[in-house]
């Protein structure tokens, strides 16, 4: 169970999803195309979650465990700002108040990954 726990691993799951759900964002509705990538990206949903839970059990050694707390709700309503966007485009409803909510969110969790303890430390000094 160490290697979910990898920073390496959910960075590389994340950016993976973020750039998945731009290329599903970018995508003409009802193509096989988006069906397909949303697909691929509902899987990274999964693996994002899965090594998100594995680094805030491993994060709870750590005297910020209310703040990998935060992190991983910010993560959670980052992936359904995510499907949200997605699906209400899809369905052609105005999805204006979703992005905005997606990009204060993802702001708010990368700067949390970074600035905590197992992250990258070019955040840190803040």
């Amino acid at each position: 169970m160490d290697f979910l726990a990898s920073t390496h691993l959910h960075i590389a799951t994340w950016a993976i999803g973020i750039i998945l759900f731009l290329i599903a964002a970018i995508l003409t509705n009802g193509s096989k195309g988006q069906k397909i990538t949303h697909m691929v990206l509902r899987l990274f949903y999964v693996f994002i979650i899965i090594t998100g839970i594995a680094l805030f059990i491993e994060g709870m050694n750590f005297d910020m465990g209310m703040l990998y707390g935060l992190k991983l709700i910010g993560g959670i309503l980052v992936i359904g700002m995510m499907e949200m966007v997605l699906v209400r485009s899809k369905k052609h409803k105005p999805t204006t108040m979703f992005w905005i909510l997606l990009f204060v969110f993802l702001f708010i969790t990368m700067f949390l990954g970074f600035k905590l303890p197992m992250g990258f430390n070019f955040l840190a000094s803040i």
